[in-house]
Parts: structure tokens; C-alpha cells; sequence
């Protein structure tokens, strides 16, 4: 097994039948993984897995309380799951805001919670969590999905504190924009909150801190991702990676 070589591992990653999430599960797959593909739309889910020859897991991540007993055999965990609500503070549902702190928080601790285990039981674990620049720094009318993101931060530097001695990693992907559906909608909203073109939310919202002026690709985050789950990075816990243009270099 080369060091990036991934045969004989298994790897579950949610979110994973669109965007950044199906890229993750392909190149998974293709450095050798068995991949399961976790997403709501089973449809989606199922197409992936059996083109990646990999297993769909169609989940629902908000209805928590099966969770809670859930048992992981798997040897990576790719936490991608998301969706972004975008309001004023004052005008945000509070509803709206729970049910992203449980997709994007409370899922996650409970996926880790139920992958370590196993994790802990072999010796070798990789936890990586697509957070974004959003865990890094703060943007107006996205109180939720900030929280969420900062609070993702802190659970994977407690879960490499713990899982080290066992060894298992838990790091952070934090990309800027990337070019999928769920980033395709919040240039629409965008548009809608700030009253300007689609095309003025992506040069003077999305890209304005950004030194690249470009949306990330999807394969570049899952090329990092398989990185983190290798054998290359088995010295890299608890750390944050920027994948962002250099926007967080201001």
C-alpha cells in the first residue's frame, strides 16, 4: 500500500450524493476506499454508490434519535452535510436556525461519537470535517451557518485531543466558495438580501476578500480530503485547512 493508496479502507461520507460531497466519495474511491454514500435523496445516493461500486445509505441527519445508538464500522468519516439559510439576525427564524445547528453540529458529534469504537478498536481513524473559511471568519446574515461552522471547529480540535493516542486524526477542510448547487443558491439569495445582480454577488460579496478570483472546484476540496485520510498525513490532527484564495490571509 503506497502512503496515499486507500485499498482495504472504508470510508462513509454524508452529504455525499452532490457536490462537494460526491466529489469527496469519487476520489475516495478511486485511491481504493469502499465508500459508503450517506445522503437524504436515496435516488441520488444509490446512482453514485453503484457507479463508484460503493453502498448508499439514505439517512435523514435531522432526525437525530436514531443516531444515538448508531454503530460505525467505518475507518474514515467524511462530516460534508450542510445547507445554509441566509436573513438579518432579526428576521431569522429560530427554527431555521436550530435545524442547522443539529445538521451541522449535533450530526457530526453523533456520526464521531459513533465511529470511534471502531476507530479506537483497529488503531487507525481519519475524521474530516468540511467546515469552511465561514469557521475561520464571520459574514453578514448567516448567523446560523457561522455558528455552526466555528462550533464544527471546536469538536474536531476536542476529537484529535482524544483520538490521538488511538490513532486517529480529525481536521478540518475550509474552503471558500465552492462551485455547487448549495453555493449556487446563496448567490441567488445573495442577490435577493443585498439587491444587486448574481453576477455582482459572486465579483463583490463571494470573491472580495478573495486574492484568486475564482469559486473553488469540488475535486479540488475531495483532493485535500483524500490527502487527510492518508497514511501521508497521519501527523496532521487538529488543524484547519484554508482552501480560500486567500481570503483568510487579510
Amino acid at each position: 500500500m503506497t502512503e496515499q493508496n486507500l485499498t482495504g479502507r472504508t470510508a462513509l461520507v454524508t452529504g455525499g450524493a452532490s457536490g462537494i460531497g460526491a466529489a469527496c466519495a469519487r476520489t475516495l474511491a478511486a485511491r481504493g476506499a469502499h465508500v459508503t454514500v450517506a445522503d437524504l435523496d436515496d435516488v441520488a445516493a444509490k446512482s453514485l454508490a453503484d457507479e463508484i461500486d460503493g453502498t448508499a445509505w439514505h439517512v435523514d441527519l435531522l432526525d437525530t434519535d436514531p443516531l444515538t445508538e448508531l454503530r460505525l464500522e467505518t475507518d474514515i468519516l467524511v462530516n460534508n452535510a450542510g445547507i445554509q439559510t441566509i436573513s438579518p439576525i432579526e428576521e431569522f427564524r429560530p427554527e431555521d436556525f436550530r435545524r442547522i445547528q443539529t445538521l451541522m453540529v449535533e450530526a457530526p458529534f453523533l456520526l464521531i461519537r459513533a465511529a470511534l469504537p471502531h476507530m479506537y478498536s483497529t488503531g487507525f481513524g481519519r475524521i474530516v470535517n468540511v467546515s469552511s473559511v465561514h469557521g475561520l471568519r464571520a459574514s453578514a446574515f448567516k448567523s446560523a451557518y457561522v455558528t455552526a461552522k466555528h462550533g464544527l471547529e471546536g469538536l474536531s480540535k476536542v476529537t484529535a485531543l482524544e483520538g490521538g493516542p488511538h490513532g486517529v486524526t480529525s481536521n478540518c477542510v475550509n474552503p471558500g466558495y465552492v462551485l455547487t448547487p448549495l453555493v449556487q443558491k446563496q448567490i441567488a439569495d445573495q442577490a435577493q438580501v443585498h439587491g444587486i445582480s448574481e453576477a455582482d454577488v459572486i465579483e463583490k460579496v463571494m470573491l472580495t476578500e478573495s486574492a484568486i478570483k475564482r469559486l473553488v472546484e469540488p475535486s479540488e476540496v475531495a483532493s485535500l480530503v483524500a490527502w487527510l485520510a492518508s497514511a501521508d498525513a497521519g501527523m496532521v490532527t487538529g488543524a484547519s485547512y484554508t482552501m480560500d484564495g486567500g481570503w483568510t490571509a487579510r
